[in-house]
């Protein structure tokens, strides 16, 4: 099913009022691979964006889950028009438009770019751009052709991917964006050709331009053939500020109970709080990959309900322990995560029943819904097996005992004095 006109409507929308509001920015890398345009392969089919600039979740990706399709956007020109070019290539591919004829809508607007692909229309891109395309045949032959504005195309049933990369102006290393594409591009080929996946290549695509061209601030990426996204991992918290910088550590997990801190408050931890074992030590673009790559261990996790620092990572990090000693079961996932309440792993958040998560087996895939505590409390109450009204009953017996006792203690010599002249 493809995206309906009104969800685009309203997604345009959205993100028109979020450009009149905030400062512009395009993502200056983006990055579209695919292995296996059978798209048999779960793992066959990625793309990423990332940039030096602000506010990298304008410039992310709209994917269409069903179509297995993503379109990143970037270029120089304004917001508004980069939307206009988005809104008018997603309604191409929605009548079957051909993916170049789609990203060719890009030159239509001053200064935008579009990328758009998928395990079986094949890649392009068109509008204003600096790129390489990388095809890689049967036999290992590896083409990397650099092409710069108008449009070009990886054809449907082909190996390979397209790499653009520019420098943001401020980025210290301004001028390293020529030789980096044309090496990562290089890089992107051996790797299609000696069999990584496609969700691994884009990681160590965006590790290269990370560290070599500064370029390096999330963006997130996506697996094409399984629709598994990033989501707001690596986007800014707060409005024109940069993403997580793509070249450093995001992690620390314990690996044998699951527990998990991220930077920067990682830097506290060397052992597991909980079990003691040595933390183990995850970069951003390992993280990526672990999150868009679908295999037995890996799972995606999205929560929803709390904004709470911490919650989303620990909460990914509970769940993945829990299904990789329980399996997809959503009773022993909500067991997991309420014993991280109890432990104080969670802190603000309501304890969970099996029907506040939404597990699917299937897509490596689980949805936690919470619900926030009410007037800042940091913990719930405590799940005791006596009615909370014996327990006010009592409460209420207790403070009348007490009343009593102070009253002997306040007339012990009166009542003496009476006591001993009734004997």
């Amino acid at each position: 099913m493809k995206l309906s006109k009104t969800k685009i409507i309203v997604l345009i929308f959205m993100v028109l009022m979020l450009f009149s509001v905030i400062s512009s920015v395009s993502a200056t890398c983006n990055v579209i691979v695919i292995t296996d345009p059978s798209g048999e392969d779960p793992n066959g089919a990625a793309a990423a964006s990332m940039s030096f600039a602000n506010n990298m979740f304008q410039s992310t990706f709209v994917l269409s889950k069903n179509g297995h399709y993503a379109v990143l956007s970037g270029g120089e020109g304004n917001g508004t028009e980069r939307n206009h070019a988005i809104t008018k290539a997603l309604a191409a591919m929605q009548h079957n438009t051909s993916i170049a004829s789609a990203a060719a809508i890009a030159s239509q607007f001053s200064g935008i770019r579009l990328v758009i692909g998928g395990p079986y229309q094949g890649a392009a891109i068109g509008g204003s751009f600096d790129a390489y395309l990388v095809t890689v045949d049967d036999d290992g032959t590896i083409k990397v052709t650099p092409y710069s504005s108008g449009v070009i195309s990886l054809p449907a049933g082909t190996k390979g991917a397209i790499i653009h990369l520019r420098n943001s102006d401020g980025n210290p290393l301004y001028g390293s964006a020529t030789r980096v594409r044309r090496e990562t591009a290089i890089n992107i080929g051996k790797m299609i050709r000696d069999g990584y996946s496609a969700t691994y290549i884009v990681g160590k695509a965006l590790e290269e331009v990370a560290v070599d061209s500064g370029e390096k601030y999330g963006g997130g990426a996506v697996n094409l053939v399984s629709c598994v996204s990033t989501g707001d991992m690596f986007v800014p918290q707060e409005l024109n500020t940069t993403g997580f910088p793509m070249d450093q550590n995001y992690s620390k997990t314990c690996p044998t109970c699951g527990w998990g801190v991220g930077y920067a408050n990682a830097e506290e931890y060397i052992t597991c709080p909980i079990d003691g074992s040595k933390l183990n030590v995850n970069s951003a673009t390992d993280v990526l990959i672990n999150a868009i790559t679908v295999s037995k261990d890996a799972v995606s996790v999205s929560v929803y309900g709390s904004d709470r620092e911490g919650i989303a990572s620990t909460t990914s990090e509970i769940v993945k322990a829990s299904v990789a000693k329980y399996g997809y079961n959503a009773s022993s996932i909500a067991g997991s995560l309420n014993k991280g309440i109890n432990n104080g792993l969670l802190v603000g958040v309501d304890y969970v029943e099996p029907s506040d998560l939404n597990v699917k087996e299937e897509s490596r895939a689980v949805g936690v819904y919470y619900s926030p505590l009410p007037e800042d409390r940091t913990a719930p109450p405590w799940d005791l097996p006596i009615n909370s009204l014996l327990l006010a009953i009592l409460g209420t017996i207790q403070t009348a005992i007490g009343f009593v006792l102070v009253i002997l203690v306040l007339f012990r010599t009166q009542l003496l004095n009476s006591f001993r002249k009734f004997n």
